[in-house]
């Protein structure tokens, strides 16, 4: 099997059952993309869940991000935690680093669930990411309020916040950007995971965000396009799926991976 470092990501473990590791979004972290769907995975898996550099208990990284770095981390952790292969499912940024941890760790993944997920950023995307950049260098927590709001929640969600609601989120602030969110984002901007695409070769769910104006439709399939044999699943919700359409998400989930066991 190849070579692992020790893994240094502090991890959530919850249940028991087949393996479940989880990766997470940019700017993201276990507990806010994953929360409210732990509960019910614990159900059915034992989960594992790391925190990239610089969210959750992670220390903050003072290089930047690697691919093959963060998905040897997450791979390491899942087998410091007794699991010798295990599903991964990842979201938004997470999709790049679950396709390249089967493809550098395909004797320990045996199924992936990629949702929001994009296998390289456009020029559409870039731009988001670059304007994501500048907020985070700026320290301007009321822009990164708006950015959230307006690209990650659908239309209607978006229309339906109150005013409250919105005086709420401006006045948390940066309590809810993790102090690695640059890092993050800057790995998110250099991503490009197209050509391990046609290497897959285990069970694959693409769950596509059709109202995504973050990661757009157009990325979920050229992944689904892009594996062979992979299932693409559709979910009516923006970027944020834990928030609009959390039991939706489970319930994709886990009956792909219960189908594919």
């Amino acid at each position: 099997m190849s070579s692992l470092p020790t893994p240094t990501f502090d991890r959530t473990v919850r249940g028991s059952g087949p393996g479940l590791l989880l990766a997470h979004g940019a700017g993201g972290g276990i507990e806010p993309n994953y929360g409210p769907l732990m509960d019910g995975l614990a159900e059915h898996f034992t989960v594992v869940g790391p925190d990239y550099p610089g969210t959750g208990r992670t220390p903050r990284s003072d290089a930047p991000l690697t691919l093959d770095g963060v998905a040897d981390e997450l791979v390491a952790a899942a087998v410091a935690e007794g699991l010798e292969t295990f599903a991964v499912t990842g979201y938004s940024l997470g999709a790049a680093v679950a396709v390249r941890a089967a493809t550098r760790h395909p004797e320990r993944v045996t199924a992936l669930v990629l949702t929001a997920g994009f296998a390289r950023p456009n020029p559409r995307f870039t731009l988001a990411t670059e304007l994501w950049r500048q907020l985070l260098q700026a320290d301007d927590p009321a822009g990164l309020t708006a950015f959230g709001a307006l690209l990650g929640f659908t239309a209607p969600a978006a229309d339906a916040l109150s005013q409250d609601d919105v005086d709420a989120m401006l006045a948390a602030g940066w309590d809810a950007v993790p102090p690695g969110a640059l890092e993050h984002v800057d790995l998110a901007s250099r991503v490009d995971v197209l050509d391990d695409l046609p290497r897959l070769s285990v069970p694959t769910l693409v769950i596509s965000t059709t109202e995504d104006s973050l990661v757009t439709p157009f990325h979920h399939h050229q992944l689904a396009e892009g594996i062979p044999g992979a299932r693409l699943a559709e979910l009516a919700t923006g970027h944020l799926p834990f928030v609009e359409r959390p039991k939706e998400w489970l319930d994709l989930m886990v009956g792909f991976l219960a189908a594919s066991a």
